[in-house]
């Protein structure tokens, strides 16, 4: 095996032998655990988690497999504190873009602003023209043609009392309590290797 093969091969081999360590740890500290919070259980369950995702990213980065494990992050968001029987809803989305073809985003904030030199004379010019011409959803669907890159993305459906035309507009997102969260959906890349274990595709 040539030199520049046999070094990743050492890290691999080494993870995982750290991996199948750490999970004998794990088990024994669960098998001698002194209750039912014993802080070496814990410490043994990071120990665990630090060794799968080591293992895990060396196999992706040198053979770009994946392992099957996934390790339980906790719950990241309070339990649901909202009415049973709901009478309205907001829809807060967040959708973040990177900026990777200035050019390309400048050629249509001119288009959008029928060849008006001042909407592609900055780059915030440029998006101001472009998310007054387009609803976010299209600029969504067509992102490359502006010249952005998907970023990860989330849509919380929440639970509101009824509100009057123009209510809340002065601050519409101070009242966006994760405890009245309906549903949630988030799209993020970190998400990309589990999607594509389920759909190669």
């Amino acid at each position: 095996m040539s030199d520049d093969v046999q070094p990743p091969v050492v890290e691999i081999r080494a993870a995982v032998e750290a991996f199948k360590a750490a999970l004998d740890r794990h088990l024994d500290a669960i098998e001698n655990r002194s209750g039912g919070d014993d802080p070496a259980v814990y410490a043994a369950f990071e120990a665990l988690a630090s060794a799968a995702e080591q293992y895990d990213e060396l196999l992706y980065d040198s053979y770009d497999e994946v392992t099957p494990f996934e390790v339980p992050a906790g719950d990241t968001m309070p339990e649901y504190a909202g009415p049973d029987e709901l009478e309205a809803v907001s829809v807060l989305i967040r959708r973040d873009y990177t900026i990777v073809e200035p050019e390309r985003l400048f050629a249509q904030a001119r288009r959008a602003g029928d060849g008006d030199d001042t909407v592609s004379a900055t780059v915030n010019a440029a998006i101001g023209a472009i998310f007054g011409e387009y609803e976010p959803d299209e600029i969504a669907q067509r992102h490359k043609e502006f010249g952005l890159e998907e970023g990860d993305s989330t849509m919380w459906v929440s639970a509101v009392e009824p509100a009057e035309p123009g209510e809340w507009l002065d601050a519409p997102f101070e009242q966006a309590d994760p405890q009245l969260l309906v549903c949630r959906f988030d799209v993020s890349a970190v998400f990309d290797d589990e999607l594509s274990v389920l759909d190669p595709d």
